[in-house]
């Protein structure tokens, strides 16, 4: 079916935040007198929520140690991490195109909205956005589909009208579970032989590939 609805994660899919949530989370870690995690490591937890990123990072599952560190994280992030966020080059050529070609548009990410909210209006995007849902807007953080869904009830479109873009398995499979098509965009840390390996075979080298995709795929 075509598509009248796009809606895209945001770390390593439009954005590099790689390096401030690297600095955040050491930060956070440090502070409990957690040893230091590398950078390679940490970047392959991005995508999940501060609380699971706890949990594989350290292997404690304990809830008053996750949520101290959701704390120091979100600390330390209010203070940096929009200075060491860059949106992708190619973000700024794709979304004039794709509001001219009438799509509606969303972002849905662990990512706290008014993070999000500060970066797009740093760089003049908000505008191509119709509708932003951080993980400080639902309960349930991805896989669980419920940000999709409140962000595609909001916008008053049904599921098969909406295709959502990520980087990361989580995406993907808060795509599958929300019943909404999904295609992976391989600029995050995950290869296109691990998409396939677990069924996701939709994938695309970078957002340039984006608008392409749609036409052979639902036009």
């Amino acid at each position: 079916m075509q598509k009248t609805t796009l809606l895209f994660d945001f770390d390593l899919t439009l954005a590099d935040s790689s390096q401030g949530i690297f600095k955040c989370i050491s930060y956070a870690l440090n502070k409990m007198a957690y040893k230091n995690i590398d950078y390679e490591t940490i970047k392959l937890t991005i995508g999940h929520s501060l609380k699971e990123t706890f949990r594989i990072l350290t292997g404690n599952s304990n809830h008053e140690k996750a949520t101290q560190f959701t704390t120091l994280f979100v600390e330390k992030a209010d203070e940096i991490m929009n200075d060491n966020t860059v949106i992708f080059p190619e973000v700024f050529e794709l979304l004039p195109k794709i509001k001219e070609l009438g799509f509606k548009t969303g972002i849905v990410s662990t990512k706290y909205g008014y993070r999000i909210q500060g970066v797009l209006k740093r760089d003049g995007l908000s505008p191509y956005f119709d509708i932003i849902v951080g993980g400080d807007d639902v309960k349930n953080h991805k896989p669980n589909p419920e940000g999709l869904l409140l962000a595609i009830n909001k916008l008053n479109v049904e599921k098969n009208e909406v295709l959502y873009i990520g980087d990361s398995m989580v995406d993907a499979e808060a795509a599958k579970l929300g019943e909404v098509d999904f295609v992976a965009v391989l600029t995050g840390t995950v290869t296109k032989e691990m998409f396939f390996e677990k069924k996701y075979q939709q994938t695309i080298s970078n957002l340039h590939d984006l608008t392409e995709y749609i036409r052979i795929n639902f036009s």
